[in-house]
C-alpha cells in the first residue's frame, strides 16, 4: 500500500500563474523516502480537497523543516492556509499521456482516447510541459474530422452548459484571427440583437493577437459575468458580450488557450474545437465564423481557406450547430487602432456614425450581420445587409450597445497610456501592403494585451501615397521600457510599412 506522508504549508507568495507548484527543502524526508525530485509529479491533499502538483526542490533556509511551500495557485485550489496539514503521495500514473504518444508517432486517436485526454487536463493533471506536447503534436500532424468532432465534443462535456427556455434558435458570430484591428464583434452582436436575435456572446481573451473581443469589451465594461448574470443580461437585451472564461463553460479549452498564448501557436484541429465548443456550450444553434485570408494572416490562402471553412461545417454538423463560413479579405489591418483601448475606440466610432469611423470595419461588420440576419429570417443576403445597414445608421444598433453595456455594469472611463511616440515615415512613395504578423507583434512589444491602454493607432491605410516625414502611428505604451522595446523592433522591421517608391 502507498505511503501517504504529511507536511505542513507555507505559503509562498509566488506566482506560477495555473499551473500549481509545490517546494520542498532538498533534505526533506519525504523526498528522500519516496524518491521525489525537481519537475515531479506529486499528488497533494487538504481535506476533501487536492491536487498533482509539480515538485520544486530548495535549499534548506528557504523553508522550516517539515514543511511543504505553496504556490498561490497551489494554495488556492487546496483552499489551504498557513500550517494546514497536508496530505504528500506520488501523483497517480496518467494513462492518457499513452494516447498522446500514440499520436506523436503519426496514429489517429479514437473518441474514448480523446475524451481520456481531455478529462485529465480538465481536472488539472496534466502539466504545463504535457499540454505542450499535446497541442503541439495536433498542430504539427493535424487532426482528422473524427479527432476534432472528438475533440469538440469531449470539450464541450467538460464544462457547463447554457440553455435558452423558449428560444429555439440561438445565434453567434466568431472570426478565427489573425488580422489586427478586426474588431467587428461588438458590433455585429448590436445590429443582429436589436433585429430581434438572441446572441449569447461568449468570447475569448487574445491568443496570438494585440487583443480578443474579451480584452476590448473589458475596456468599456465588466465582462466577467457569471452564469446567472448571462441569463440576467440576454434576458434583458437578448444579447451579451462577456468573456467566456469566466463561466466555465469549456474549462479544458481555457488551459489550452493557456498555452497555446505562451507556445504562441494555434493549430487548425484544436481553434475549430476551441471555437466550437464553446458556441455549443453557450447553447448556440447557428454561428457564423469570419475567415479571413491573406499573405500574411493566420489562413494564407483560399485553398486552406475552403478546408477550414468545409471542417467547420462538417464538425459543426456533427455536433448539431449550423455552421455559415464566410471568407473574407485578410490582406491588411482593419480599422486604426491595434490595442484593447485602439479597437474600442474605433467600434464606439463605428456605432455611433462618426463621420472618421473606419470604413473597412463598418462594411466587415454590416456584411457579418447580415449574414446572421439571412440565416435568421432566409431573406436574401441584400436585402439583409439593407435592414443591417438600416439600423446601424438609424442609431438602433448604438442604443442596443448601450443597454447590453449597462446590463453588465455600466461604461467605465477610458484609461490613458503615460507614454506616446508618433513615427513619421523615412520614406516617400506608396503604401503597398502592411505586413499583418509584424504589425501585432509591435502592438503586442508594446504591452497589449495585458495594458488595456497600450498599442497604436494607424494614420495610413494601404494605397495611400506617403511623403517623408508623415505621420504612420502613434504608439502608446504604459512603460518607457515597453516603448523602446517595441521601437527597437519596429526600427529592425520597418518593412511592415511596405512603400514602394514611384519609378
Amino acid at each position: 500500500m502507498e505511503t501517504v506522508h504529511s507536511l505542513n504549508a507555507v505559503r509562498m507568495g509566488i506566482d506560477t500563474h495555473q499551473e500549481p507548484v509545490v517546494y520542498m527543502r532538498q533534505d526533506c524526508h519525504v523526498c528522500k523516502a519516496e524518491g521525489f525530485n525537481a519537475s515531479s509529479r506529486v499528488l497533494v491533499t487538504h481535506g476533501s480537497h487536492m491536487l498533482v502538483a509539480t515538485l520544486n526542490v530548495v535549499e534548506q533556509h528557504v523553508l522550516p523543516p517539515g514543511s511543504v511551500g505553496l504556490s498561490n495557485i497551489a494554495a488556492l485550489r487546496l483552499r489551504a492556509e498557513q500550517g494546514d496539514a497536508l496530505c504528500i503521495a506520488h501523483a497517480p500514473i496518467l494513462q492518457s499521456m499513452s494516447a498522446v504518444r500514440k499520436k506523436v508517432f503519426g496514429h489517429a486517436l479514437s473518441s474514448s482516447e480523446m475524451r481520456d485526454i481531455v478529462v485529465d487536463i480538465a481536472a488539472h493533471r496534466y502539466s504545463d510541459i504535457e499540454i505542450a506536447s499535446f497541442l503541439s503534436v495536433c498542430a504539427g500532424s493535424r487532426l482528422n474530422l473524427d479527432e476534432i468532432t472528438s475533440l469538440t465534443q469531449a470539450m464541450v462535456a467538460c464544462g457547463k452548459r447554457l440553455s435558452w427556455a423558449g428560444e429555439r434558435q440561438i445565434y453567434d458570430k466568431h472570426c478565427i484571427g489573425g488580422i489586427p484591428g478586426n474588431r467587428t464583434t461588438p458590433i455585429v452582436v448590436s445590429i443582429a440583437s436589436a433585429a430581434g436575435l438572441t446572441l449569447p456572446k461568449t468570447s475569448s481573451r487574445a491568443i496570438t493577437s494585440p487583443a480578443g473581443t474579451a480584452d476590448t469589451m473589458e475596456v468599456l465594461t465588466n465582462v466577467d459575468l457569471r452564469l446567472e448574470e448571462i441569463q440576467r443580461v440576454v434576458a434583458q437585451t437578448g444579447a451579451c458580450l462577456a468573456w467566456g472564461g469566466a463561466v466555465n463553460l469549456s474549462p479544458a479549452d481555457d488551459l489550452l488557450i493557456r498555452i497555446e498564448r505562451a507556445l504562441d501557436l494555434d493549430g487548425e484541429g484544436q481553434l475549430i474545437a476551441s471555437v466550437l465548443s464553446k458556441k455549443i456550450a453557450a447553447g448556440s444553434t447557428h454561428v457564423v465564423i469570419d475567415i479571413p485570408v491573406g499573405d500574411t494572416a493566420k489562413v494564407r490562402n483560399r485553398q486552406q481557406a475552403d478546408r477550414l471553412a468545409a471542417l467547420f461545417t462538417e464538425v459543426g454538423e456533427a455536433c448539431g450547430i449550423y455552421v455559415r463560413c464566410v471568407i473574407t479579405d485578410g490582406s491588411r489591418p482593419i480599422g486604426h487602432g491595434i490595442g484593447p483601448l485602439e479597437e474600442a475606440r474605433d467600434l464606439l466610432a463605428v456605432l455611433q456614425c462618426q463621420a472618421d469611423a473606419p470604413r473597412d470595419l463598418r462594411h466587415r461588420s454590416l456584411l457579418l450581420a447580415s449574414h446572421l440576419l439571412d440565416l435568421a429570417q432566409n431573406c436574401g443576403l441584400e436585402a439583409a445587409l439593407l435592414q443591417a445597414t438600416e439600423i446601424l445608421e438609424s442609431g438602433r444598433a448604438w442604443g442596443q450597445f448601450k443597454m447590453i453595456v449597462a446590463a453588465q455594469g455600466g461604461m467605465r472611463e477610458l484609461p490613458v497610456a503615460p507614454y506616446q511616440h508618433q513615427q513619421n515615415s523615412s520614406r516617400h512613395g506608396v503604401l503597398s501592403s502592411i505586413d499583418n504578423r509584424r504589425l501585432a507583434r509591435l502592438a503586442k512589444l508594446a504591452g497589449a494585451p495585458q495594458d488595456k491602454a497600450a498599442g497604436l493607432r494607424l494614420h495610413v491605410e494601404v494605397g495611400d501615397r506617403i511623403v517623408i516625414g508623415q505621420p504612420l502611428f502613434t504608439l502608446y505604451s504604459d512603460s518607457q521600457g515597453e516603448q523602446e522595446y517595441a521601437l527597437e523592433y519596429y526600427r529592425e522591421n520597418r518593412d511592415v510599412f511596405c512603400i514602394e517608391e514611384p519609378l
